[in-house]
């Protein structure tokens, strides 16, 4: 990829940067959150399951909105953080990983609670009763048998975020070298007059990636259940 120019390098590196952060931060709280909704009978579980799905149904730029008022200096979380942390969201990099972790959580949620919902009940029944403790049964039955469906989830938040655009402009704008991540970069090559070319290039790259990302997710899953069904 010789041909990418430094602006182009910086967006691609920081997408895949933004892409990494995103996944690496929710997936805990995807297994979580999908293992609360699929196992759990507590009330009130319907308002959790429409609010972890809420950014797949609500347009980017009201997602991103909310994080903005939420996030932002002056915002509730944003002003706490920002206060006893540090931490900044809005208008950095940082907010660009928050952005693409909120819109690709719904799909790591749902492909992560149909491999819970799949595993046997009994099998860890079988494992509590020989006194492991439920954090055991976890580790050592559950998760080695939902590993397909938590490598699909971290695929599908990796191709979610490394595509996000409308969320992440809002709540980070497009700064170059700064906050502008690969569609960003699309979009700001489009609205000059002859950028149509370095906006094809960063298409194609991100076409290479996504399909990168899906082919070893595929295969990855495919060794692991192989492993699984012959152990």
């Amino acid at each position: 990829m010789s041909f990418l120019s430094p602006e182009e390098w910086t967006a691609v590196l920081l997408s895949l940067k933004v892409a990494t952060v995103a996944v690496a931060a929710s997936l805990p709280f995807g297994i979580g959150v999908a293992l609360l909704l699929a196992r759990s009978r507590l009330p009130g579980l319907w308002l959790l399951n429409a609010l972890v799905h809420l950014p797949l149904i609500l347009p980017p730029v009201v997602t991103g909105y909310a994080l903005l008022l939420s996030f932002g200096r002056k915002g509730p979380i944003g002003g706490f953080l920002y206060d006893v942390f540090g931490l900044v969201f809005a208008f950095r990099w940082t907010g660009a990983a928050l952005a693409a972790a909120v819109m690709g959580f719904p799909l790591m949620v749902r492909a992560i609670r149909l491999a819970i919902e799949a595993v046997d009940p009994k099998l860890e029944q079988a494992a509590a009763t020989l006194g492991a403790p439920r954090i055991a049964v976890f580790a050592t039955v559950t998760l080695p048998l939902i590993l397909p469906g938590v490598l699909a989830g971290a695929i599908l938040a990796f191709a979610k975020a490394m595509g996000e655009f409308g969320a992440t402009i809002t709540f980070v704008s497009n700064i170059p070298g700064q906050t502008q991540t690969l569609p960003s970069a699309i979009y700001a090559f489009l609205q000059i007059p002859g950028g149509e070319l370095q906006a094809a290039r960063l298409a194609g790259v991100s076409v290479v990636v996504a399909l990168g990302a899906v082919l070893i997710s595929e295969g990855v899953a495919r060794r692991v259940a192989k492993r699984i069904g012959g152990a």
